[in-house]
């Protein structure tokens, strides 16, 4: 028996803004938004073509990002780590900045392989290195 992961939440107090982030971050589309719900994902056949592909293997999970009242407080327990595929990871983190990220500080040492940054409501996430070609190296 086993489980594929699906959707991962994000709790936030703008749904529609941070999915305009996440998607432009991610090359994803919104799949479905109410007020306090917004889905965004990868673009999608019909649901039995998507149930099919989701037991085949490995498909992107969607994002949830939900309206909460409550603000973050403290530092997540749990973060996305993202991989640039098609430019350096320089080129990366600019592009995220541009898009309204920001540079956080988490306690690292400085001679990390990765860069922390945050999402416009304050969510980090990570840069690791580049998988494009020519960039990667062990």
């Amino acid at each position: 028996m086993t489980s594929r992961l699906t959707e991962i939440n994000i709790d936030c107090a703008d749904p529609a803004g941070l999915a305009r982030f996440w998607c432009a971050a991610l090359g994803y589309a919104v799949l479905d938004a109410t007020d306090d719900l917004v889905e965004i994902g990868p673009a999608r056949g019909p649901d039995a073509e998507l149930l099919e592909a989701v037991r085949r293997g490995p498909l992107a999970p969607t994002i949830f990002l939900a309206r909460v009242p409550e603000g973050r407080t403290v530092k997540n327990r749990l973060h996305l780590d993202l991989s640039p595929i098609d430019c350096s990871q320089a080129e990366e983190v600019a592009r995220f900045e541009g898009l309204g990220a920001r540079p956080a500080d988490v306690g690292q040492a400085g001679t990390e392989s990765w860069v922390v940054m945050a999402d416009p409501e304050g969510n980090e996430f990570c840069v690791l290195r580049s998988l494009a070609p020519g960039e990667f190296a062990l």
